[in-house]
């Protein structure tokens, strides 16, 4: 039995080609944030949206976030808690904090928060994504206390990385959801 999972979109939306829209048809039990300006992302507007989108869950949650959203949660981390969150999939976080990896206008979504997460977490990452580096994106999976898979060549595991259902993210979401059953 999958929790209801909660796909949370980074910069610019997840189109139609992404595996996040992809998961939306495949899982009955989930359902998106949907934020007012995709392009131009606010921390205070995207936070509050979240915020507001948990809150009408009321029962057993996976956060699924990909790129920019790995750090929206993190930040809703530091200031919330909802005992219906008991995981999250941190898809190719984009590292907010560095100027070579993401854009000014990203900035203000920084620092990202490096505390312990209080539900299991796994982080994904990839040896060519030009929004991290491999050691960033380990260095905080180690902060949060998720564990780490790195799954090679996937480049920002996105549209472009052509990955439709993601077979292979659904093996690892089973395997979080096995880790919070134990």
């Amino acid at each position: 039995m999958i929790p209801h999972l909660l796909i949370i979109p980074g910069l610019g939306d997840s189109g139609e080609k992404h595996w996040q829209s992809f998961w939306l048809q495949k899982f009955p039990n989930s359902t998106k944030v949907i934020q007012d300006n995709w392009d131009e992302p606010q921390l205070d507007e995207w936070l509050a949206q979240l915020d507001k989108n948990i809150k009408q869950i009321n029962e057993p949650t996976i956060l699924v976030a990909h790129s920019l959203a790995v750090s929206l949660v993190m930040h809703w981390v530091s200031q919330n808690n909802n005992p219906n969150i008991i995981g999250a999939l941190l898809v190719a976080p984009a590292d907010v904090n560095s100027p070579e990896h993401t854009p000014d206008f990203l900035r203000h979504f920084s620092p990202i928060p490096t505390q312990t997460v209080p539900f299991p977490t796994v982080v994904i990452g990839t040896e060519n994504d030009t929004y991290i580096s491999l050691e960033r994106t380990k260095e905080l999976a180690s902060y949060w206390g998720s564990d780490f898979i790195n799954i090679g060549q996937q480049g920002h595991i996105n549209s472009d990385s052509n990955l439709e259902y993601w077979e292979e993210g659904q093996e690892f979401l089973q395997q979080l959801i096995t880790k919070i059953n134990s």
